[in-house]
């Protein structure tokens, strides 16, 4: 299957400062917040974003509760108005 569209490339420090490369699969907001899902080799990543100045930096999300009420969330709003192909 291949990629019609090109999607923008972020890349991410671990832990352990191993870099992984990262396509942004999709930016959304809740409860003011904003989020990056990431799609990666290694499966999905959901960041938050984070603004100092105008720059903006990617924070990990460390609750597993805050994890799954943000993917209820998007998956409620994708299926609520789904992509055009």
């Amino acid at each position: 299957m291949e990629h019609d569209s090109i999607r923008d490339l972020v890349t991410v420090t671990d832990e352990q400062g191993n870099e992984k490369h990262y396509e942004v699969e999709a930016l959304f907001e809740m409860n003011g917040d904003s989020y990056a899902m990431l799609r990666g080799e290694e499966g999905t990543l959901l960041m938050k974003v984070e603004e100092q100045g105008d720059q903006q930096f990617l924070v990990g999300l460390s609750s597993e509760l805050e994890k799954a009420n943000l993917l209820d969330a998007y998956q409620i709003a994708v299926d609520a108005a789904p992509a055009e192909d």
